[in-house]
């Protein structure tokens, strides 16, 4: 007999046991749906950034093996609407170069996770990072490219395989490519997610093919629908009060958080 399952000498207090569990499962829900909202809207006002908010805190509440896939899942959804409200916006000729170039980078990704070195290559990354973005911010007159440098177009798809094999964050290379070419923040959206619609297509293939994409990801999912398509609309309404230079600087603002967590994230698990 488990010493510490509850016992109960009233039919009251079963009642009251069962209510309090349904207190806690229904706060925990809302919490749930509070965090994909919230998600939701800085990936369709900013074009990325979601997984910084969603898959730790989601973390909370469910298991990694429920939240990655969910999170994917997620992406998908918001990237199909993005491409679908505003397809027009998208640089086709970027957005598929990119996801080609990708598909290259993945593999070495995959290497780069199973390394012994792999806690510094995130350091070192995310060091990068920061000193870019923090450059940008404060530099008068910052790095831009005014017209489609394809090499640098392509090494930053390779870099996002790399990024999304290895941890599961394609987002940064993309960022800065597209910071370089000072999209306006509508094109930039739009681009983006013309990018991750494919990119995610195919991380969620690769979770059902593991057995990852189970009914509780799908139900937790269609619960989530509900707070992320009004959520969709709300960042998009957000993403076309910018400015170019004010978005720039939230981009620029987003990257020294990510480069931030990755160093940290790196420095923690060597000690």
């Amino acid at each position: 007999m488990n010493k510490h399952a509850p016992r109960f000498t009233r039919h009251g207090d079963l009642r009251d046991y069962f209510r309090i569990r349904e207190i806690s499962i229904h706060a925990s829900l809302l919490l749930v749906l509070a965090i994909v909202f919230v998600a939701t809207v800085i990936r369709s006002a900013f074009g990325f950034g979601e997984a910084l908010i969603a898959v730790p805190l989601l973390g909370l509440f469910m298991p990694l093996s429920v939240v990655a896939p969910l999170a994917v899942l997620l992406s998908v959804t918001i990237a199909a609407v993005v491409v679908t409200q505003d397809w027009r916006h998208i640089h086709l000729r970027s957005a598929a170069g990119l996801v080609v170039a990708t598909v290259f980078g993945i593999p070495l990704g995959l290497l780069v996770l199973t390394n012994a070195h792999q806690e510094l290559v995130k350091a070192g990354l995310g060091i990068l990072i920061v000193l870019f973005a923090a450059y940008s911010l404060m530099a008068r007159d910052a790095l831009r490219l005014e017209h489609e440098h394809r090499p640098l177009l392509l090494l930053s798809g390779f870099l996002a395989g790399i990024l999304g094999g290895a941890y599961g964050m394609n987002g940064p290379p993309l960022v800065v490519y597209g910071s370089l070419r000072r999209w306006s923040p509508q094109h930039f959206r739009a681009t983006l997610q013309a990018y991750f619609l494919p990119a995610s297509l195919l991380g969620m293939i690769g979770y059902w093919s593991a057995g990852l994409w189970t009914r509780t990801v799908t139900r937790e999912f269609l619960l989530s629908v509900p707070v992320m398509l009004p959520a969709v609309f709300l960042g998009r309404a957000i993403n076309h009060r910018f400015s170019g230079a004010a978005f720039l600087k939230s981009i620029y603002g987003g990257l020294v958080l990510i480069g931030g967590m990755l160093f940290v994230e790196a420095v923690t698990h060597h000690v």
